[in-house]
């Protein structure tokens, strides 16, 4: 009855967006026509005053006598990570990290860049390959100490209860040269080889400088200088002149940095649209709390793309900061929101706050842009400009401004003094979406209709209706279907239609593809990669010879945007995804070999290439791939699921069901490995094969062959009710299952209960959508059943 064999999950095909904590930006290659920031001096002396000491011109700084002077650091003493004792000392005017273990001198580690400073200071030092590393010691210059950087990043990720563990400080994503350059140097090449992970990084000048916004200035200056002899202006300045961009492409222009996000191209040229450039981490990322507050670092731009006041109005970066990086408003706070909100002055102030109008609560950005620590160290405002809502910390932890200042009283009590207010119902929206946002990312899909009717009414902002359908990826009901394939047609939104572009990976059914093939002509880049991405498991065959060139064009801008960073492991991963879904297995194999080299503790190349390695013939690298993956993360669910189904397949039982056990341990609604255990213990224990089956029945009701099985054992453990019983679920929740109809009938004759078969095949017989072929072997059997009474 029961077919006894094992399932093999199919590929695990994570499609890699974003990298958390570690930003991906974007490459300017140096070039001619660069001439530095002095060469700006003689006419923009001003300008240059304001610059050089502002946080953008100092992003980078080297760390010579001349740092030592200015900024008077002290020495640390010497603190453990790692296993190890680290410490900060000057020698000859410069700074240095000395390595001990114990009392004995391992290394010493010359001090040669500084990045930030205003709040944390952190450090680089040179190591093997071109690396220049983050050191583990950083300097908190509000509490004037030195602190562990890795252990900095550590935090908890809500209710989940998942525990964030430091990386080693020599990890890979802390190198200068693979994270973080290009937001601290100007006109950078990286001068990376991949053959040997090697790096010979240059730059033209530390920090962010004039031509990193305005583009290169040679020409410029010569043909200012040029008009200057002549006495006239040029009509071309042979510059980007920022006074002309729009809102939008100033906000462009500052994301490149000030997003979290993984660059798809090479090089950025301001003003160029942000996601023809990158992609951008929204809520699905678990750095946010489920109501879009900021958890850990995410470089403002997602926050601010939930800004009401940038939907309804031309507010942009620039409109209240400097091209430098200050504040226009440092005076004045509240001066840039009167502008607009005229009637938030003088007693509507004292109305709108509830607060005096010199006390702390009466200045804007204080209650909407509040700027709060995370990770105890580092700094950052909430720029979605959205008030209080201390429900959303009493539901979601999140962070509120009321009680960042009342500190000394409960959310609970916050709660009741914001509903007082007449707007009072302010946070019932954000708590409806966020709440839907917590069970999207629990995969619970019990209000699926209300998270379907978000996407389809686009009712909220970009980045909570991109949210939802990046998160709608793992949902494995059909429904959502319809909704993903107009978001990725009809959003207005580049960054949703991608999402939904992406969501569409595993979708081959003609409507999929007509919509891919449209995205794939979309006129920003992030959405036409995204459904070349998801057109890659589409044969050649399914498209026009018009449809051909324009998903040509596409698949080969997704390929450049997958080796944009050569020395980005997930970079190939992606690349072994697309060739596993053009059917090349060897390629595959080759780009998940890579990544697994950059970064071995990276998991998901080890387990997509055990499958593929197990579907080439060759289950001893499989498996040695697997429990690769299993010694980077002993509990991972996927990387057991799959050893245990592959171990299942070589007869290694005993092995298979610890496996399984820990996939199950790890998920308990994980219906594969619940069913394939069923399937091994059922030789010993019936009672336990039971248990397994109904687990797997309960937790994907949508698969029939569950509770197939489920009824199969329930009747070889004498629970011939319950047999029935779950047979008659089966053929109600899926009517064309006929092998559910064949053994409920099955059961009935063996009673002698002729009754209840005809019942059940006169009822089968009325069902739409059975074939023609099936309706006459029934109806034979009914007619044989009626004959032989």
């Amino acid at each position: 009855m029961a077919a006894k064999k094992f399932i093999w999950l199919s590929a695990i095909l994570y499609f890699i967006l974003t990298i958390s904590c570690v930003q991906r930006k974007n490459e300017q290659v140096a070039t001619d026509g660069f001439s530095g920031s002095e060469s700006c001096i003689q006419c923009h002396e001003r300008f240059y005053e304001l610059w050089a000491p502002s946080w953008h011109g100092k992003a980078m700084q080297p760390v010579n006598a001349g740092f030592v002077k200015e900024y008077e650091l002290p020495e640390s003493g010497p603190m453990e990570i790692e296993g190890r004792f680290y410490a900060m000392v000057y020698e000859d005017s410069s700074m240095v990290m000395l390595e001990k273990n114990g009392e004995e001198l391992l290394k010493k580690y010359p001090v040669q860049w500084s990045l930030g400073g205003r709040n944390v200071f952190t450090f680089l030092a040179p190591l093997e390959k071109g690396k220049l590393q983050t050191i583990p010691l950083a300097y908190d210059m509000n509490r004037q100490t030195w602190f562990n950087y890795p252990e900095s990043a550590v935090r908890h990720f809500g209710d989940a209860g998942d525990e964030d563990e430091a990386l080693p400080w020599r990890d890979r994503m802390y190198a200068f040269n693979t994270a973080c350059y290009n937001c601290h140097v100007s006109q950078v090449s990286s001068n990376y080889d991949l053959e040997t992970d090697t790096y010979h990084t240059t730059w033209k000048e530390a920090g962010i400088n004039c031509e990193t916004c305005h583009g290169p200035s040679a020409e410029h200056v010569r043909v200012f200088q040029e008009a200057e002899e002549k006495g006239e202006e040029p009509e071309d300045w042979k510059i980007l002149v920022t006074s002309t961009f729009t809102p939008e492409e100033h906000n462009s222009s500052c994301a490149v940095c000030h997003a979290k996000g993984s660059a798809i191209t090479k090089n950025y040229v301001p003003p160029e649209p942000y996601f023809d450039h990158f992609t951008l981490a929204t809520l699905e990322d678990p750095d946010f709390y489920p109501d879009g507050r900021d958890l850990g670092e995410n470089y403002t731009m997602t926050g601010w793309k939930m800004n009401p006041c940038i939907q309804k109005s031309d507010l942009h970066c620039v409109t209240c900061h400097t091209s430098s990086g200050r504040n226009r408003f440092a005076d004045n706070p509240n001066a840039a929101c009167t502008s607009c909100h005229e009637d938030k002055q003088g007693t509507g102030l004292v109305a709108h706050t509830m607060h005096q109008p010199d006390s702390p609560g009466s200045t804007c950005v204080n209650c909407h842009a509040p700027s709060r620590e995370f990770v105890g160290h580092f700094i950052r405002s909430d720029h979605s400009f959205r008030p209080p809502m201390p429900e959303a910390t009493i539901k979601f932890g999140s962070p509120n401004a009321c009680n960042q200042c009342h500190d000394d009283k409960t959310p609970q009590w916050a709660n009741e003094i914001v509903k007082m207010r007449t707007n009072g119902n302010y946070q019932e929206e954000t708590i409806y979406w966020a709440q839907l946002i917590k069970e999207t990312r629990e995969e619970n899909w019990n209000r699926l209709d209300e998270m379907l009717k978000i996407i389809q009414e686009n009712k909220y902002n970009e980045v909570v209706v991109t949210s939802f359908i990046r998160l709608l990826a793992n949902c494995p009901d059909d429904k959502k279907w319809e909704t993903l394939l107009d978001a990725a047609k009809n959003n207005p939104s580049a960054l949703a239609r991608a999402a939904a572009a992406t969501s569409l990976n595993g979708n081959l059914s003609e409507q999929a593809k007509n919509a891919l093939v449209v995205a794939s002509g979309d006129e920003i880049r992030l959405v036409r990669i995204s459904a070349a991405a998801s057109l890659a498991g589409f044969g050649d065959d399914r498209f026009s010879t018009t449809e051909k060139q324009v998903v040509s064009n596409a698949t080969d801008e997704y390929i450049k945007s997958m080796v944009a960073r050569p020395d980005d492991w997930s970079s190939h991963y992606n690349l072994g995804i697309y060739h596993q879904n053009q059917g090349n297995a060897n390629k595959a194999l080759d780009a998940y070999e890579t990544a697994s080299r950059l970064y071995p503790e990276s998991l998901m190349p080890f387990i997509n290439s055990s499958v593929l390695y197990s579907y080439i013939g060759n289950p001893a690298k499989a498996e040695e791939n697997l429990k690769k993956a299993l010694e980077i993360d002993p509990d991972n669910e996927a990387a057991s699921l799959n050893l245990g189904l592959l171990l299942a397949e070589q007869g290694k039982l005993q092995e298979a069901e610890k496996a399984l056990q820990i996939s199950l341990n790890a998920n308990p609604q994980q219906a594969v490995a619940a069913y394939n255990l069923s399937v091994i213990v059922v030789q010993r224990s019936i009672n336990e094969a039971v248990h397994y089956a109904k687990i797997a029945a309960e937790s994907r009701p949508e698969e029939p062959k569950y509770a197939y099985t489920l009824a199969y054992y329930q009747l070889e453990n004498n629970q011939k009710t319950e047999a029935e019983n779950t047979l008659k679920k089966l053929i109600a929740d899926h009517p064309l299952y006929l092998n559910a109809v064949s053994f409920l009938a099955d059961i009935y004759m063996r009673d002698g209960r002729t009754n209840d078969v005809q019942a059940l095949y006169e009822q089968t017989l009325k069902t739409e959508g059975i074939s023609a072929q099936d309706k006459n072997a029934i109806q034979q059997a009914l007619n044989a059943i009626k004959n032989a009474s």
